[in-house]
């Protein structure tokens, strides 16, 4: 799990462990290797043994934003690991905290734009999708605000709260439930169309039309994994997420569940790599 725990990666890679323990009747353990987007417990996984006894919670920060952002990656996204199975697609979910008087979008960029380069945003770390979803409303409005990064959603969340920034555009998995309690408030999705969790938001793309993001986690192995061992994981994956109560489970945290197994997820990740590369280059975000 090559993020902290409390994010939504680290609720599901939690979800994949139970399902698989009871499945196989072995006890599986969530380890959390955080740090530099997620690069340092990818690589982690990328180096161990190729028995099937270490998997990855890859996510789409780590496996296509990442390799476009880092002039040294320490893994390659292709050669270094063997998708098993992709999980469930979810938007992102844009928020602020209490403090900010926008209801709405529109409300919020015209809030913006009067307090440019005054106002702080959050992500849960340098390079991920939700510094880069901040990174295209700046690429789209023309404003200027300061990024504070985390190492987790869940911390990132913790400041939305006490107002020591002021907006974010991350995980819907762990910021919905507190914007549906009222401790912070959501105004749109990320993803172009409405969010089946939140039917009653709007997409940014309802105000910005070019503007859509959707991240997605999913399992991989170390490259080399035997076929027979990644198939049988894959079966289990498909069982468990089929199932209409951990649908229900996945939708009550704005997850979208889009089951794919080794081939047609390895294509997936090819297709998102072709499409984020220009993306990623004329955002001009790149870390050394």
């Amino acid at each position: 799990m090559p993020f902290e725990a409390g994010g939504s990666a680290d609720l599901l890679a939690r979800m994949v462990a139970q399902h698989l323990q009871e499945d196989f009747g072995k006890p599986f353990t969530v380890e959390n290797r955080s740090g530099a987007g997620g690069s340092i417990g990818t690589a982690y996984v990328a180096k161990a043994p190729n028995d099937g006894y270490t998997l990855l919670l890859g996510t789409f920060s780590t496996m296509v934003l990442n390799e476009f952002m880092y002039s040294h990656l320490p893994y390659d996204t292709e050669s270094d690991f063997q998708p098993v199975a992709l999980i469930m697609t979810l938007p992102n979910l844009f928020v602020v905290n209490n403090k900010i008087p926008a209801t709405t979008v529109p409300q919020f960029i015209e809030y913006l734009q009067a307090h440019d380069s005054k106002m702080t945003y959050g992500s849960s770390g340098v390079g991920t999708s939700s510094h880069l979803s901040v990174v295209m409303l700046q690429m789209a409005t023309g404003a200027h605000f300061t990024h504070v990064p985390f190492r987790s959603t869940a911390d990132e969340l913790t400041n939305l709260m006490n107002g020591s920034i002021d907006f974010a555009i991350d995980s819907m998995t762990t910021l919905w439930p507190a914007a549906q309690a009222g401790n912070i408030r959501a105004l749109a999705v990320s993803s172009k169309e409405r969010s089946p969790a939140a039917p009653g938001l709007p997409s940014i793309s309802q105000f910005i039309k070019s503007y859509n993001v959707s991240s997605w986690q999913g399992l991989l192995a170390p490259a080399g994994t035997p076929k027979p061992l990644v198939d049988k994981i894959a079966f289990a994956i498909k069982r468990d997420f089929s199932k209409p109560e951990v649908i229900d489970q996945l939708t009550k945290v704005g997850g979208i569940p889009a089951l794919k197994g080794p081939d047609d997820f390895a294509g997936y990740i090819l297709s998102d790599e072709m499409n984020w590369r220009d993306v990623v280059k004329a955002s001009g975000v790149h870390f050394d």
